[in-house]
């Protein structure tokens, strides 16, 4: 039976959780810091808005040069902490963990609707290519950025993303009605022709083959506060009004018409549960790359943990892959040399996949 109570224990479990490997992911590295500088100095970093300023910043309005107004900013605690620790945690750790929670929360939270949409527990967040077109806005902004209408790494992958997951479901969508599917099938032909552009673009790119090919591993390197800033808000509302959809996701597990009889608007329903989880995979794997897995192996483990009820298993999934992303990731820097975290989650979640498999553990959703 579905309790409140159980969710809210479950979620707060895992935001402790959460805090926990985010702490302990921010003290390791190449300068090692104890966890209570670390907590110190990650309070240290939360500001609120104290003012109105306005900057050099300007743009341009008939001819006319108009300054834009900008927010100042206080600090809500100030502890005494060394000013090259507080560079380090603030700066460029905590940025990075920031990054790795949101993408894992998007990623685990676009699993598990699609794991339900689909009713096929193998399903994951780049099913109908939405990670493709990402990865084929990415590498065309790399390789060729002449040929991109409009700038920068993040809004073309974004773009490439949304068109890929609307042009899948305009190709399955036939007098109104969107097979699930057909919908299956286009999402694996448009894969299938964007890995084609993908491969001719890397074989024409030139000198920038390193950086693209780095980008599709999936990684996390150099994340700046601005990555936050683009993909935490999508996330965080997309991630929200989809826990407001969750007894609607159930009630589909029952099959289209049984859910038409029971109330829902099965054709307007499906169609915002995928335009919502196409836009937050949209987001994550437009400022981090393809990281694989995710949205795989943490809706399975949760289901095995709290049961099939979407009403718990949504936000407790997208809370533990928020927690594992920065676990996997706190592993890919802890080497000598850093790796793309996308290897980590496959080298990870690959075998645990097969070990569930072979105890008889992947259950249909």
């Amino acid at each position: 039976m579905y309790r409140p109570v159980r969710t809210a224990a479950w979620s707060a479990g895992l935001v402790v959780l959460l805090v926990v490997v985010s702490l302990i992911s921010a003290a390791l590295g190449p300068v090692r810091i104890d966890l209570v500088t670390v907590a110190m100095a990650m309070l240290n970093a939360i500001v609120v808005p104290a003012g109105v300023t306005v900057g050099s910043a300007t743009v341009p309005v008939l001819g006319l040069s108009v300054p834009v107004p900008g927010l100042e900013y206080a600090a809500v605690f100030s502890f005494d902490v060394p000013a090259t620790r507080q560079i380090i945690v603030a700066n460029l750790r905590l940025p990075r963990i920031a990054l790795a929670a949101t993408v894992g929360l998007a990623l685990a939270a676009a699993g598990t609707v699609m794991q339900g949409f689909f009713r096929n527990p193998l399903a994951d967040p780049s099913i109908i290519g939405v990670s493709a077109g990402a990865a084929a806005g990415a590498v065309a902004a790399i390789a060729f950025p002449a040929l991109v209408p409009f700038g920068g790494l993040h809004l073309s992958a974004f773009a490439g993303a949304l068109a890929t997951a609307f042009l899948v479901y305009a190709i399955a969508t036939d007098g109104g009605r969107t097979p699930v599917a057909t919908l299956l099938l286009a999402g694996v032909a448009v894969q299938a022709f964007l890995g084609a552009m993908i491969s001719y673009m890397l074989v024409h790119s030139g000198d920038s083959l390193r950086e693209a090919v780095f980008w599709m591993m999936g990684r996390l390197n150099n994340s700046q506060w601005g990555d936050v800033a683009f993909a935490f808000p999508i996330t965080l509302v997309g991630v929200l009004v989809l826990c407001a959809f969750r007894r609607d996701l159930n009630v589909l597990l029952l099959g289209e018409e049984d859910a038409h009889h029971l109330g829902i608007e099965v054709e307007r329903t499906k169609l915002l549960l995928l335009a919502l989880a196409s836009v937050i995979t949209a987001a994550g794997v437009a400022v981090a790359g393809i990281i694989g897995f995710v949205g795989l192996v943490v809706p399975h483990i949760m289901r095995l943990v709290v049961g099939p009820d979407h009403r718990i298993l949504l936000p407790t999934s997208a809370l533990a892959g928020a927690s594992f992303l920065v676990a996997t990731d706190t592993i890919a820097r802890a080497g000598p040399a850093v790796v793309p975290v996308g290897i980590i989650t496959a080298a990870l979640g690959a075998p645990f996949f097969l070990f569930l498999l072979t105890r008889r553990e992947v259950h249909s959703v």
